[in-house]
């Protein structure tokens, strides 16, 4: 039996959604990704950019132009923190909050389509790997993000 290539699979199957999610969203006048930061956001009300970053696993450049064009679509807003005017913490507007709203739903839907034929404890098995391998997977972005070379 030959072994099968787990992280391929995790790609082909974040891959699809993603392209699922592109095409849904874009009637709801995002583009490609920008609802990563904008369901993000609405779950961290304050969240800063850097902090935001590293929740997506994204750089900060990245993140900054996502977060600018959501501001400019008028679904962000930045407010000054009290002590440090140099740090501008997010938060989802209310038209922002719709929105993340509808791609909640749209998420539960696919996760509910994406476990369908599974057992309750096949879903929990599953869920306990996945988070073995998202740990595995945010300390090698870490490491490699902060000048690590890894060896093969």
């Amino acid at each position: 039996m030959e072994k099968e290539d787990i992280l391929r699979q995790i790609g082909s199957i974040s891959r699809a959604l993603d392209s699922i999610a592109n095409i849904e969203f874009k009637d709801l006048r995002l583009n490609r990704g920008q609802y990563l930061y904008l369901v993000r956001i609405f779950e961290h009300p304050g969240i800063i950019s850097d902090r935001l970053a590293a929740l997506l696993n994204v750089d900060r450049t990245t993140t900054a132009r996502g977060v600018r064009k959501l501001e400019q679509a008028g679904f962000v807003l930045k407010k000054d923190d009290e002590v440090n005017k140099k740090i501008k913490h997010l938060f989802v507007t209310e038209s922002g909050e719709e929105l993340a709203k509808e791609i909640e739903k749209e998420n539960i839907y696919s996760n509910e389509l994406m476990i369908k034929g599974l057992s309750n404890t096949e879903q929990t098995e599953l869920r306990k790997y996945l988070r073995i391998i998202e740990k595995n997977a945010n300390e090698n972005w870490s490491f490699v993000k902060n000048g690590g070379k890894r060896e093969y």
